[in-house]
């Protein structure tokens, strides 16, 4: 299988996720950078229109969203495994941290940092992504709460880690562990650990897990740029051996034109024919300027719907 090139930038918690992963998997990955802030019109003619980072691209085939990642991951190299008790405990605990601590961890950091993040970061996350403005003055008043919560939720992991096992699930590290050390992570890294602990009442239990977490690493990443990326992707053929080998659990079948959407923040449709699904992935055939590419996106957390019904719903 063709090397995996991740599109991500540095202060992205979910990428920090997928570099963690490529350290458990220990992996050699091309490495492109991209902005904070779109545009970003070479990994935009990947996507067919996905606005989030991280994206992993293999060849032609392109995989959105984290929990797909995982779970190509996992194909390319089965051992270490990201599901050691089983895919469905470290997905389940994986989407509901993304969703419970997202917005309080934005919260703190802001309170941290706020007054030197960009104004234009700022109105994109307002205008294109969260929806709401996360200035420092308009997170304000909600600080006490999203610190009560995010420590409501640190304590959780302090009681699973509790069950003296050194990771959340058991003695070896899953895809959960790697999805709750993110917005921790994102907190300790630009706030100052001792900050963050303390502030968040976080554990030696909590603190000592996150550093056996970090100690994966993050593989063997080597700088490409977006254009040779983009050559990547026009040089390669979209795998069939990656397509999902079930069928669609909502009736949508092979060819049919489908638009798939996030069902939570950065709401921008990708529409492509239907390559494949199964009840876990669904898989877009999309002719862009590289040549025919498959954009692959998890289930859970997102929306596939006749590309049709989806322009009536929108009108």
């Amino acid at each position: 299988m063709t090397m995996p090139i991740l599109h991500h930038y540095d202060l992205s918690p979910f990428s920090e996720k997928i570099r963690l992963a490529m350290g458990l998997k220990d992996l050699d990955w091309g490495s492109v950078k991209v902005e904070a802030v779109p545009p970003r019109p070479a990994l935009n003619a990947l996507t067919g229109g996905y606005r989030r980072v991280p994206v992993l691209q293999i060849g032609a085939d392109i995989f959105c969203d984290t929990a797909v990642i995982f779970d190509v991951l996992e194909r390319l190299r089965p051992e270490p495994t990201l599901y050691p008790q089983g895919a469905g405990l470290a997905k389940g605990l994986s989407l509901w941290w993304d969703r419970a601590t997202w917005i309080p961890a934005i919260g703190v950091l802001v309170d941290h940092i706020g007054e030197h993040l960009p104004q234009a970061f700022l109105d994109d996350r307002r205008e294109h992504y969260l929806g709401i403005d996360i200035s420092k003055p308009a997170m304000a008043p909600m600080l006490a709460a999203h610190v009560q919560q995010m420590t409501a939720m640190a304590d959780w992991l302090d009681s699973m880690l509790g069950q003296g096992h050194d990771f959340l699930t058991g003695d070896r590290v899953s895809a959960a562990d790697l999805t709750c050390h993110h917005s921790l992570w994102l907190l300790r890294a630009n706030a100052g650990a001792e900050v963050i602990d303390a502030q968040l009442r976080l554990s030696p239990r909590v603190t000592g897990w996150m550093g056996r977490v970090a100690a994966l690493g993050h593989g063997r990443p080597t700088p490409i740029t977006p254009d040779e990326a983009l050559a990547a992707a026009r040089d390669a053929r979209p795998d069939p051996a990656l397509l999902p080998t079930g069928d669609d659990p909502s009736g949508l079948t092979i060819g049919d034109l489908v638009s798939v959407t996030p069902d939570d923040n950065a709401r921008v449709p990708v529409t492509g024919r239907l390559a494949g699904a199964d009840a876990q992935e669904i898989v877009l055939a999309v002719a862009g300027e590289t040549g025919d590419l498959h954009v692959h996106f998890p289930r859970a957390g997102f929306q596939a719907l006749p590309a049709r019904d989806q322009g009536r719903d929108a009108a």
